[in-house]
Order: C-alpha cells, then structure tokens, then sequence
C-alpha cells in the first residue's frame, strides 16, 4: 500500500469530526488526494448498521451485541472502502477506527479487551493507522458541546465518558509512536495547526 491511513479519536463532543475536515481541508488545499471516511457508516451497507447502532428502535442493546455490530461494520468498510482507496495512494482520514471500540465496548460497557482484540484483528485484515489523533478533554467538556437530538451512545451518563475518555488515555500511552494527542480546550485554530503540521510532516516522510 502507498497510502496514508490517519484516524481522528475521542469521546463524543472532543471535536474530532472537526479536526479531519480542516485537516482534509488543507491537504486538498496541496494537492492531495484525500479519502474522508467514518465509523460506524463508511461503507454503504454499514450505513444501515449505524443507524441499527445509534439510533436502534429496539432500545438497549447487549455490549457483546454492540461489539459484534461495530466488528461487522468495520469490516465492511477496511474491505470495501478503506483498503483500496490506499492502495490508491490516496490519504485516508478517518473518523474513529477500532481504539473507539477499545475505549467504547472496552472502558465503557468492560467487555473483554481480548475478545475485542481478536474482533478487531479479524475485522480489520490486521490494517493499523499510520497515525492515530487523540481530541483530548474532560467528558464535562466534551458533553457541554453537544447539541440537538442525541442518539443511543451519547445519552449515556458522565462517568461512562470519564471511563471512556481514561480508556483512550491509556491506549496512548500504550503506543505513543502511533498516538498524537491533542488539547482539545485549546483554540481551534491551534489545534487544527498542529494536526496538520504532524500530517505533513508524516505525508513527507512517507513518500520518495
């Protein structure tokens, strides 16, 4: 693959979704070639997944259930959207990947972080992000940000997001060559200049 496979990360209301279409924003500005993507919902039929996900018309849902569904979809996507668009050469910027499971099904709903793993591995076709940007801030902040209507996830209550938000902490720390982890109570203008100063960087030294 001659591609670049980044992913936006955080707890819902860090500004992630943000942060990858300024980012998408400037490399296109370059002349770049850039996918943006996300998860749950990349692929066409993963779109029916995400709503079966987020906004399920039959309430709660199972965590093994939740993790399976997010594994289904994500395979649909590495498969079907993801892979040949870097095999492409093109930039991928994606919006979560499977850290929101470790943190999510992991840190929020305690399933097992090995039976997410080997989820994962076999969803993914073992495909890591080159670079992973974590939107980092306390889940008080994170969750005054929201507006509108909230789907299934995000009517849950603070200390889910506390956990989730430690969960994230800790897979950075865990691969720090991988994670970048960004202050997101910084500015927006701050934030989206050191994204892409790092994408840059890493775009040049990825290609002859």
């Amino acid at each position: 693959m001659s591609g670049l496979f980044v992913t936006f990360e955080g707890i819902d209301g860090s500004g992630k979704s943000l942060m990858l279409k300024l980012a998408a924003q400037k490399l296109r500005g370059l002349g770049f070639d850039v996918l943006c993507t996300m998860e749950p919902g990349g692929s066409p039929l993963g779109q029916k997944l995400r709503s079966i996900i987020l906004d399920s018309p039959y309430g709660s849902v199972d965590p093994r259930g939740e993790a399976l569904l997010y594994a289904a979809d994500r395979a649909l996507h590495v498969a079907n959207v993801i892979l040949p668009a870097l095999d492409a050469g093109r930039v991928v910027l994606c919006d979560r990947y499977d850290d929101s499971s470790y943190a999510y099904q992991g840190g929020g709903r305690n399933v097992e972080l090995a039976d997410i793993r080997k989820l994962n591995d076999f969803a993914t076709y073992g495909l890591r992000p080159d670079a992973t940007f974590l939107l980092d801030l306390p889940a008080e902040t994170a969750l005054s940000r929201l507006h509108g209507p909230k789907d299934r996830i995000e009517q849950e209550d603070i200390s889910f997001f506390e956990d989730i938000a430690g969960a994230y902490r800790r897979l950075a720390a865990a691969e720090p060559e991988r994670f970048y982890v960004i202050d997101a109570t910084s500015d927006i203008k701050e934030e989206s200049a050191i994204i892409n100063e790092i994408l840059l960087r890493l775009l040049k030294a990825s290609r002859p």
